[in-house]
């Protein structure tokens, strides 16, 4: 596995990442909320990537992971300035945004931020969850209880229950993307699983036809869901970056 190295982030807390030195654009893995750079998929894609010869990097944002930082005390802006101090202190050509789930939003953030992005791909992507997901989906209880106790716990298929916070809503309504045009001047691939419960195929249309770009196409899996992590998953995110490369 490669060294895990650390830089102090935005927010005041150390941000670990590994980064595997190759040709081409660098692949940048942003992975989903409460997961980290050790999970399936990032780890996959960078034994692909050092196998392939290109140049690859993970990263843990602010509280998850090895970084530095509490979970929950942590939101969107957080976690995108930490994703952009880490590409940029890192990656001095341009690169290709691979994003999973939350990833998938924060990539679409960097998108409108960095100067050397020359693909998206997004797996599964969750754009704006936290307010047609989370808020959208609270009954006026828990919408009361997360306004008045500044947070509330939400349960999950995916593990131990998330602690959403006031601050995590507040702060996702200030970085939506879904909203307005997102422009993407360069090849964008999306995946979907069709027995994702935690993102709908309605997200990933919605994405699809917001993103202004050349060359954009989004592939429906069928049988697969959120974690898309199956070795035919695995070669489907494969050959959607080397279609971005190309």
């Amino acid at each position: 596995m490669t060294e895990i190295q650390y830089l102090d982030g935005p927010n005041g807390h150390r941000l670990a990442y590994a980064r595997t030195a190759g040709e081409g654009p660098v692949i940048v893995f942003l992975s989903g909320y409460k997961s980290d750079m050790e999970g399936t998929k990032a780890v996959h894609l960078e034994a692909w990537a050092k196998l392939t010869g290109r140049a690859f990097l993970r990263f843990d944002y602010s509280g998850h992971g090895v970084s530095g930082g509490v979970f929950e005390d942590g939101c969107i802006g957080d976690w995108a300035r930490d994703a952009q101090a880490v590409i940029e202190a890192t990656c001095e050509g341009p690169v290709v945004l691979v994003g999973s789930s939350m990833g998938g939003w924060i990539a679409s953030l960097m998108t409108q931020r960095l100067k050397h992005v020359v693909g998206f791909v997004g797996i599964a992507a969750a754009p704006d969850f936290t307010e047609d997901g989370f808020w959208a989906g609270f009954t006026d209880e828990q919408r009361a209880q997360i306004m008045q106790d500044g947070q509330v716990v939400f349960p999950s298929d995916y593990g131990d229950p998330y602690i959403v916070t006031r601050r995590l809503i507040e702060d996702g309504r200030e970085n939506l993307v879904l909203r307005s045009p997102l422009h993407m001047p360069y090849p964008v691939r999306l995946v979907q699983g069709t027995e994702d419960t935690a993102v709908s195929r309605d997200t990933a249309l919605k994405l699809l036809d917001h993103i202004e770009s050349p060359d954009l196409r989004l592939t429906l899996v069928k049988g697969t869901d959120h974690r898309f992590s199956e070795p035919q998953n695995l070669r489907h995110i494969e050959d959607a970056i080397l279609e971005v490369l190309a």
